[in-house]
């Protein structure tokens, strides 16, 4: 038996998730991606191939703001950020796609940032 790495973890745990989650227009997917020092979501429509929406705490406006991308608060500005973002593009219902993650920590407090915004889910 092979020794897997925490990536491989991860992308296996991410591909159970997919299989029953897909983004259409009209309820596009909100994807999480979240590494030691920064945090980052889109929101991405699986039909057409296409991200609608992107925010990350590598942003110049969004990193100023929050200085260290790697904690709680950072996510929770990054997930109002694409709140604001998805407004702007008329989006306001996605499925969310926790990327493999536990939900808790960085992870709950961007989807509730984006509740915040405006986001259902």
């Amino acid at each position: 038996m092979a020794i897997k790495t925490k990536e491989q973890k991860r992308a296996k745990r991410h591909a159970r998730v997919r299989k029953n989650l897909f983004g259409t227009p009209e309820r596009p997917r909100l994807c999480v991606y979240r590494s030691n020092k920064n945090i980052s979501c889109q929101i991405i429509d699986d039909v057409n191939g296409v991200t609608l929406a992107a925010a990350s705490s590598l942003e110049k406006e969004l990193k100023e703001a929050i200085g260290y991308g790697g904690n709680k608060e950072a996510a929770k500005k990054v997930g109002e950020a694409i709140a604001k973002k998805a407004a702007a593009k008329g989006i306001s219902e996605v499925c969310f796609d926790r990327g493999g993650y536990i939900y808790h920590g960085r992870v709950k407090e961007l989807a509730e940032g984006a509740r915040e915004g405006g986001l259902t889910f």
